[in-house]
């Protein structure tokens, strides 16, 4: 534990810990509205699922996971992020979208499939 660790931790009740809370609340409520916002985002990719299966169209789109990814890194870069960390959160989040349009496709052409047969 540095000098620094060490004085922080034994600085007990008499610190202004207490000002921490008005941060700490702020995280939380912006913690609270990325949830909201990664669910909603994933009912969109439900929803273009369904509308890719319904239109034969394939899951994976090159061009436009190049352009996300792209504004992803721009978007991060205006606000300080760090590029690694905007570009390992849009690995993040494609993979998953990816991996839940992959299973919705699946299951609606196995249905469609089980319907003609």
């Amino acid at each position: 534990m540095s000098d620094r660790d060490h004085h922080q931790a034994s600085a007990g009740p008499s610190s202004d810990r207490g000002g921490l809370e008005r941060y700490r609340g702020r995280l939380d409520r912006i913690d609270d509205q990325i949830a909201h916002l990664l669910g909603e985002r994933f009912d969109i990719c439900r929803a273009v699922a369904h509308y890719k299966s319904a239109h034969g169209i394939p899951m994976m789109q090159p061009d436009r996971v190049d352009a996300v990814r792209a504004r992803y890194l721009e978007r991060g870069a205006a606000v300080d992020l760090p590029a690694d960390f905007s570009g390992d959160l849009f690995e993040l989040l494609i993979a998953a979208t990816c991996r839940l349009e992959d299973q919705i496709i699946d299951e609606l052409t196995r249905a469609r499939e089980e319907q003609a047969s």
